[in-house]
């Protein structure tokens, strides 16, 4: 079978032609472009690892800055007593008295409670920072110095914005101090103080040293007649606590005691002292 091959004029030729060669250009066309994009990457990639490495060097600096600014040493964590170079067994002891809700006040009760070296101390005391409070307190006193006279605010009375005006204590601690006095139809105690919610150890403290709480008459509640309802609504007293309480009181064959009141599983212990100001035995 004979297949007639396709006839092309010279013009259709000189056409054929002209299309492979602008094909050719273009190609060449794009291998350069892309050459030169490639070039281009590279030269960025340079100038962005170059960048990095002053980012670097900047992050560096700003870390090495930021561990020498002043800082709480009640407040030291595993991380920070250890990039300061303490021992566990330092940090352990500093954890337990901490536990205990007591703070360290100085350089010197520091080393005393951690038992860190002398050449440590020098080193890390001058970026102790503690409240200016404790540094009032803690200055001595001088016969040239005027005392001056610190005026308490009664806690069941206090605005908000008396509060407020006591140094380190803001809106939100003002707020919730008056909140839990709402709660508990006022203050028998500024250790009560201790459970409100949301405050910190410090706030506690300033707000104990600048109120007082004025004795007042309270309907006291006879822990040995008085019924479940009755108990439950004594503050800290939770209608499980109520219930075990008029349990103990029906297997005893005498009145209970205070002293009775710790037997009971799960007793709120830390608030007995002020459960018992609202209790007759």
């Amino acid at each position: 079978m004979n297949v007639q091959l396709p006839y092309f004029t010279r013009k259709q030729r000189a056409g054929i032609i002209a299309l492979i060669l602008l094909i050719v250009l273009l190609q060449l066309i794009l291998f350069f472009v892309k050459n030169t994009d490639n070039g281009k990457e590279m030269a960025n990639y340079e100038i962005d690892e170059e960048v990095q490495l002053q980012i670097d060097r900047q992050k560096q600096a700003l870390l090495k800055s930021y561990e020498t600014q002043p800082f709480n040493p009640n407040f030291i964590t595993d991380a920070k007593g250890f990039k300061l170079g303490m021992t566990t067994e330092e940090i352990d002891k500093l954890v337990a008295f901490r536990a205990s809700g007591k703070y360290v006040n100085s350089a010197a009760e520091f080393q005393k409670v951690t038992g860190v070296s002398t050449e440590w101390l020098n080193k890390n005391a001058p970026y102790f920072k503690f409240p200016d409070w404790t540094q009032t307190q803690n200055r001595p006193s001088s016969q040239n110095q005027t005392n001056v006279s610190v005026t308490k605010i009664d806690l069941n009375k206090a605005t908000v914005q008396q509060l407020i005006a006591i140094k380190g204590i803001g809106e939100y601690y003002a707020n919730a101090v008056i909140s839990e006095r709402e709660r508990l139809n006022g203050f028998v105690s500024t250790d009560q103080i201790n459970f409100i919610k949301g405050l910190r150890p410090e706030a506690v403290n300033v707000l104990k040293q600048n109120t007082f709480v004025n004795k007042q008459a309270i309907q006291k509640v006879n822990v040995n007649n008085a019924s479940k309802e009755e108990l439950a609504e004594i503050p800290y007293i939770s209608p499980y606590i109520a219930r075990q309480i008029v349990l103990l009181r029906s297997k005893s064959d005498q009145p209970l005691k205070i002293e009775d009141l710790e037997k009971i599983n799960n007793f709120p212990l830390d608030k007995l002292q002020i459960i018992r100001l609202y209790l007759n035995f």
